[in-house]
């Protein structure tokens, strides 16, 4: 599950390097490793929240800045169809009913989304990079290493929210983490221990298996 609310409590640095380790073992085409990961915490952590909030803030205060912060990759459809539409909707609206906010709430609506950049409050956020160079393959392979880390940190009383919404803003981020010139953002992740938060009892529905599965004699 994506938890959106975190405890202050601090998450030992052995226990982020052994995450990190069963998370190395995931598999990747010919044995390649795409994977570049960046640990924030403390001061890094905080002032990367407060460059990012700022220029949130900015572009809702002019869209026009839209240009300066895109995405290097399309994380999302350009053209949303059925049935991916109708389950973003029922996941966007079921979120927002659950903490009171409208379809007309603009100011809670950015004030939520902006909770994003805050790694939901959790003390470690981690950002992910890959070489440019790199294939779509690569990412399919990246997929498997943040399940990993997903996982394991779930087993060691962690939990975890996967994050696509930085992506819009690696030209804050690859300069703050100290990304080489040919790294990529994949994507961010907040880790921490889960507060009992309202916002946390949100379980996204799931389609039955007979609506997946295709069974072939």
């Amino acid at each position: 599950m994506s938890t959106r609310a975190f405890t202050q409590q601090a998450v030992p640095q052995q226990t982020l390097h052994d995450i990190l380790q069963v998370a190395s073992r995931a598999p990747s085409g010919t044995n390649c490793q795409p994977w570049k990961v960046y640990v924030l915490q403390g001061n890094s952590r905080n002032r990367l929240v407060e460059k990012v909030c700022a220029a949130h803030d900015a572009l809702r205060a002019d869209p026009a800045l839209a240009a300066e912060y895109r995405e290097a990759y399309d994380y999302y459809p350009e053209k949303w169809v059925s049935p991916y539409i109708d389950r973003r909707r029922e996941n966007g609206w079921g979120l927002y009913s659950l903490l009171g906010i409208g379809k007309g709430d603009k100011d809670k609506m950015h004030a939520q989304h902006q909770r994003n950049y805050r790694f939901f409050d959790a003390p470690v956020g981690l950002m992910f990079t890959i070489d440019s160079v790199m294939g779509r393959g690569s990412l399919l392979d990246y997929g498997m290493f943040l399940q990993n880390i997903m996982v394991a940190a779930r087993a060691r009383g962690l939990h975890t929210c996967p994050q696509a919404a930085w992506n819009g803003y690696a030209s804050i981020i690859l300069p703050h983490i100290g990304a080489g010139a040919d790294e990529m953002l994949v994507c961010g992740m907040a880790l921490g221990y889960a507060d009992e938060a309202t916002v946390n009892s949100f379980h996204t529905p799931r389609v039955a298996v007979s609506g997946f599965t295709h069974w072939l004699d």
